[in-house]
């Protein structure tokens, strides 16, 4: 069974809320993010301020997956982790 559009969402957060407090994560979580981005990223049921933060976790996500030092990278994104869950919170 499909995840609807609003469970997507709150795995994305749940996602980016681990990576935020763990201050670590794994390639498979990041290539994670990237499908749920993508798969929200074109459903219309979206809000359109969500769409622009997806962008920016997408590109995250997509850095993340393809670095050698993965930690590293979530622990600069630390502020952008905490961000984009608040605005998604506020727009969805």
């Amino acid at each position: 069974m499909p995840l609807s559009h609003q469970d997507q969402v709150t795995l994305l957060k749940d996602i980016l809320n681990n990576h935020q407090t763990d201050c670590c994560g794994s390639t498979a979580e990041c290539e994670q993010l990237e499908r749920l981005t993508k798969s929200l990223m074109v459903n219309a049921q979206v809000n359109q301020n969500v769409k622009s933060i997806l962008q920016d976790v997408y590109y995250y996500s997509q850095t993340g997956a393809q670095t050698a030092d993965l930690d590293q990278h979530i622990l600069s994104n630390q502020e952008n982790l905490s961000q984009w869950v608040n605005n998604i919170d506020q727009f969805s």
